[in-house]
Order: C-alpha cells, then sequence, then structure tokens
C-alpha cells in the first residue's frame, strides 16, 4: 500500500514540460549540442563556455547537463530545478547567475525531463544528482569544500540528499524547499513511510552554512516550509523572506540576486579556521582531570602535565625537555634541585649532604659540566 501512495505521490509531484523546450543535437565531431525546439536555434553562450553533457545514472538512465564556465569563478553552484521546468526555459536564467553571482554553473534534467530518459521518480533524482557530482569531481577537478547546491521547489530534495553526505561542503541554498512532498498538500506533524522527499529529517544532518528564500505569498509551497528547513539547519544563514513573492518568480526582486551575491561572496571570503571554529563546540574532547589543572608542579610521570607542547632543553645533556606547564621548570636549577618535576631523568643522590653547584653557569642552564668543582658528592 505504502509503494502505491508513494507512486501516485511521484504523479502529483513531476510535471515535466510537454513537449520539451529543448533538444539534443550531434555535431560532425560528436559532440553534442543543445537547440530550442521551437525554432532550432542554439543555446549558446557569448562568451563559448557552455558544454552539453549528456550522463549515465546508476538507475541505467542518460540525463543532459549544463555545465557554464565562468572565468573569474571561485565557487561551483549545482543547480536542481522545480517539477515543472527544464534546462531550456531556464537557461537564460544560468546566464544570468553565472555572471552576476560569478560562479561556475552546473544544472541538470531529472530523468524524464527535457531530452533526459527514463521516468521521473524520488529515487531516480537522487541517482541523477549522484551522476552530476561525479562528473563535477572527475571531469571538472571540483571538490566538496569549492561546491554550493542549489535547490528550488522539488530540487530541495535532492540537494538535501547530497548535502546530508558532504560534510565539507561549502554552502547550501533552498528556494522555496518543501519540508516534505506530503506536508505540501497537507498539514501533518509527522512523518509517514509513503512520503516522499523528507527534508525535515536531512536539513538535520547538513553541516555547512544553508540559506532559505521563500516568498511570503507563495500559494504552492506555503512559507511554513521554508520557516521549518531555516529553524531546523545546523548553520543557518540569515534568510530571504521576500515580501509578496511567489513560488515562481522570486528571482524578479531585486533583493533575491542581492542576497544571494552576499552569500556567495561570505561563501568565498570563508576561512577553513572560521569553518573549523564552527565544527569545533560540536566535538566531544576529553576532559581534563582536576588534580593535573591544580597542581600542575607535582607530576608523577616526566612531562605527564604538558603531553602536547615543550620546549627544548637548554643543556644538551638532559635527558628529555622541560614541560611547560610546571612552574618549576622555569628555574635555572630545574635539573638540578627539582627532583619532584621529573621532567629531567636525573637521579636524586643517595646522601643527605649532598653539596649543590656554586658557578653561575650551573645556575642559569642547569647543567653538569662544572660538577667536579661544584659537587663533591660521589653518591650519585
Amino acid at each position: 500500500m505504502g509503494c502505491l501512495v508513494s507512486h501516485l505521490a511521484a504523479k502529483f509531484a513531476f510535471f515535466p514540460p510537454s513537449p520539451p523546450t529543448y533538444q539534443i543535437k550531434t555535431r560532425g565531431d560528436s559532440t553534442p549540442v543543445a537547440v530550442y525546439t521551437s525554432n532550432s536555434i542554439p543555446l549558446t553562450d557569448e562568451e563559448g563556455s557552455l558544454d552539453v553533457l549528456l550522463l549515465d545514472t546508476k538507475s541505467g538512465n542518460k540525463i543532459v547537463a549544463f555545465y557554464l564556465k565562468n572565468p573569474y569563478a571561485r565557487l561551483t553552484l549545482l543547480y536542481s530545478h522545480g517539477n515543472a521546468a527544464d534546462l531550456g526555459q531556464l537557461f537564460d536564467l544560468f546566464l544570468q547567475l553565472k555572471a552576476n553571482l560569478r560562479v561556475n554553473l552546473m544544472g541538470y534534467d531529472y530523468s524524464g525531463y527535457g531530452a533526459s530518459t527514463g521516468k521521473p521518480s524520488e529515487s531516480n533524482t537522487y541517482a541523477d544528482i549522484e551522476a552530476v557530482y561525479e562528473c563535477l569531481q572527475t571531469e571538472y577537478g571540483v571538490s566538496q569544500e569549492d561546491l554550493i547546491l542549489y535547490g528550488q521547489s522539488v530540487g530541495s530534495g535532492p540537494t538535501l540528499h547530497l548535502a546530508a553526505k558532504l560534510p565539507r561542503l561549502r554552502g547550501v541554498v533552498l528556494h522555496s524547499g518543501i519540508l516534505s512532498g506530503l506536508r505540501v498538500v497537507c498539514h501533518v506533524k509527522c512523518t509517514l513511510c509513503f512520503d516522499i522527499y523528507k527534508n525535515v529529517n536531512k536539513i538535520r544532518k547538513v553541516k555547512c552554512p544553508t540559506l532559505v528564500i521563500h516568498g511570503t505569498e507563495d500559494e504552492v509551497v506555503n512559507l511554513l516550509h521554508g520557516n521549518g528547513l531555516w529553524k531546523m539547519a545546523k548553520d543557518a544563514y540569515e534568510p530571504l523572506w521576500i515580501k509578496g513573492g511567489g513560488h515562481c518568480n522570486l528571482e524578479l526582486y531585486p533583493e533575491y540576486i542581492r542576497h544571494l551575491c552576499r552569500f556567495i561572496h561570505e561563501m568565498e571570503t570563508i576561512t577553513t579556521k572560521t569553518r573549523l571554529s564552527k565544527i569545533k563546540p560540536t566535538l566531544r574532547l576529553p576532559k581534563k582531570s582536576k588534580s593535573n589543572r591544580d597542581t600542575p608542579s607535582s607530576c608523577t610521570n616526566p612531562c605527564g602535565c604538558c603531553c602536547i607542547k615543550t620546549r627544548q632543553a637548554e643543556c644538551l645533556k638532559c635527558p628529555r625537555p622541560p614541560c611547560l606547564k610546571c612552574s618549576d621548570c622555569f628555574k635555572a636549577t630545574c635539573c638540578i634541585l627539582n627532583w619532584k618535576c621529573g621532567c629531567c631523568l636525573w637521579r636524586k643522590p643517595t646522601c643527605s649532604d649532598v653539596k649543590l653547584p656554586k658557578c653561575p653557569a650551573c645556575l642559569r642552564c642547569g647543567c653538569f659540566a662544572c660538577s667536579r668543582n661544584c659537587i663533591n658528592c660521589s653518591c650519585w
């Protein structure tokens, strides 16, 4: 029963344009080229930076992807579109995003959309985005650290599916995203087994900065979806609630590109140190025992109180460097007088009337270079 309901839900979730707005033809050198269906005009970029790709997925389908290269880009945007569009309709938007955001852009059609083979389904969209990500890695050398995933509407499903698997991803953008497929048509608070695109569960696994964009007057996917995703994101970026915005017209508002540019710029300039500082508080580090913190100079093990940092011994004859946290170790006579510290492995004299060094050289470096003159005891 669950599989039947899931199949029916998929039918209501996907509306590929029919006929497709573009076709794939082959040049004389076997290179694929995309042309508009209506007038057979090729989809081209003035800079000639468009690559038309045919990718095989693990589901056995062959999908179409467009890669637009920006020579000034530092990051790459992987765009997953909504449920009623294909690459032909989005091509002009891709050109604008590539130029205004100064990014490389990869867009793709789901199985059953545009010139891609197969039928659209939740599992197929997951296989589709995984194939595109693999292509970015192998063909263009894009690592997850330099990748931003962008998901619009239904595209938020495959976007969060991949983002949950990439812990070092640079960023995620959810444009009119959904909590789940079933929550779009009815307000349910629990996740049912036959639901599709359970983003409500996957958003919690995303570790990178997440920008949520949603229109306040969205009649297809209520603003509650965007607000819910933003609240559940681990590293939520300042959201953009476009006043009066609907479901398919947010790109027309000037604050859309302005806010998106600021997000991309911050993702470009964010450093590894900043990213680690956000991750570090979530790590469970072993706690130091109270005894070691309170009595730094009474170490039982040599240098046990400062196992991380040590300094070089001033005396070459000292078998190991003194510790940093023991205050006694900074005294000039540590290697001679302070046997309780254990920083050096000098054996304590067996007799009680040992005479200590008197020369300034011994007191300064702590060595036994002049032990014949300063120490008259032979019980070492």
